[in-house]
């Protein structure tokens, strides 16, 4: 199989060209969310002055942001890396996407929510979610992937512009989902066994595993008793 250096060549600088165009958008847009993040969460606290609701603005490195909203701590995360999707992919069929195939590689801002004292309280042990990915073009045209609304209010790329406006409706969703998505005790059986260690540094380390969702169902009695 012969294969022309030239080709070669160019479908190098292309890809290349391509990546750091979308990389340098979504590097954009995320430092911009950031700052909408920070100014969203002070409009906040003035809505709600009752220093009992925690409304707190953090950030680790350059490319992740923590909100804390009450219970939860919201963590937005840019990955450095570009991506596109299989070529079976639904978003090929896409008539926004089909006009030019570049438009279909993206960068990607991750939203995680956590409990706040599992940051806090530094248990490394506890479990987050995944809510919500947001994937954005060398154009600055998105769609999310998510849980609930997040996922409904943002799925027409043509359309889907990562302005400012947008940004505030994002973080706004994210933060009702977080609110409306409380935490469940773990089932019976997954907290019975506890070692030594365990309880002797519960007080400072809580290293027993808690999660927003780790089920909450009566069924280790009905087990033993079948």
């Amino acid at each position: 199989m012969e294969i022309k250096k030239q080709d070669v060549v160019e479908l190098l600088k292309e890809r290349s060209i391509l990546k750091q165009e979308v990389y340098a958008t979504t590097l954009a847009c995320y430092k911009k969310f950031k700052t909408v993040v920070e100014e969203e969460l002070a409009l906040f606290r003035i809505k709600i002055p009752d220093e009992r609701v925690r409304l707190k603005f953090d950030y680790n490195g350059d490319f992740e942001t923590h909100a804390y909203v009450g219970s939860d701590v919201l963590v937005f995360n840019m990955h450095t890396n570009v991506f596109t999707f299989p070529a079976d992919n639904s978003i090929w069929k896409n008539s926004y996407i089909e006009e030019d195939k570049h438009l279909g590689y993206f960068g990607v801002i991750n939203i995680y929510n956590f409990l706040a004292e599992s940051f806090l309280q530094k248990r490394m042990n506890d479990a987050g979610y995944l809510i919500g990915r947001i994937f954005i073009n060398k154009e600055g045209h998105f769609m999310i992937e998510g849980k609930g609304e997040l996922s409904y209010y943002f799925r027409n790329i043509r359309s889907n512009i990562f302005d400012v406006e947008t940004m505030k409706n994002i973080f706004e969703v994210a933060v009702k989902h977080a609110a409306e998505f409380d935490l469940h005790t773990p089932p019976y059986n997954k907290v019975s066994h506890v070692s030594v260690h365990q309880i002797k540094t519960l007080s400072t380390a809580q290293e027993l595993k808690t999660g927003k969702r780790l089920g909450f169902k009566f069924e280790a009695e009905h087990n033993e008793n079948n």
